[in-house]
């Protein structure tokens, strides 16, 4: 009888202890599986994030430069581009520096803090806190539309012209970037100044 109570107990235990372990095991086993779930989805998102990056339009760094026939170079340079997903031609800039180098002439610097740049035809918008500098002649304005197929310079919007003897107020400043004259607007009392070859020819 005292043989048969402890072969039971050694059953019951045996059996307890398979029970258990094996339980654990299960755990074990689930916790793991749902470990590697998570990781492959973490690996899933991240190789997607890599992928927007990657086929992000956003540029840093960016500079571009053309130069026609007669030796006139222009030079653009960004700190971020971002190009425009329905014209890839067109590319928006932060923090832009334009640079004309016209031949037998000073070059014209441009600053602004941001521009819209056409890859085709290398016309430019400069927008927002625009300066352009040329010798002693400073411009100021919030829009300036520069086009090489136009050859002019287009300054608008709260332009302020200064040099070492004046400083002028108006409307709108044209510039011809071939024949260097330059035409001054206000239209506030629709008084107009053409300036023959004055700003670009650096004698003020």
């Amino acid at each position: 009888m005292k043989i048969k109570i402890v072969i039971f107990f050694i059953i019951f235990f045996t059996t307890l202890i398979i029970f258990f372990f094996s339980k654990n095991l299960a755990v074990l086993s689930f916790k793991k599986e749902e470990e590697n779930k998570i990781n492959k989805s973490e690996k899933i998102e991240n190789n997607n994030n890599d992928e927007t990056i990657y086929s992000s339009n956003i540029i840093k760094d960016v500079s571009y430069s053309s130069k026609d026939t007669k030796g006139n170079e222009y030079l653009i340079f960004a700190s971020e581009g971002e190009i425009d997903y329905k014209n890839s031609n067109i590319v928006y800039l932060t923090d832009v520096q334009g640079i004309i180098k016209l031949e037998n002439s000073n070059e014209i610097l441009i600053n602004s803090d941001y521009g819209k740049y056409n890859i085709s035809n290398f016309d430019t918008i400069f927008s927002k806190n625009v300066i352009l500098e040329y010798l002693n002649n400073v411009i100021e304005g919030e829009y300036l539309d520069f086009s090489i197929k136009r050859n002019s310079m287009i300054i608008s919007k709260n332009v302020i012209y200064t040099n070492l003897e004046n400083i002028l107020e108006a409307d709108v400043i044209e510039i011809n970037i071939k024949t260097k004259d330059t035409k001054i607007s206000r239209y506030s009392n629709k008084e107009k100044v053409n300036v023959k070859s004055k700003y670009l020819n650096g004698n003020n």
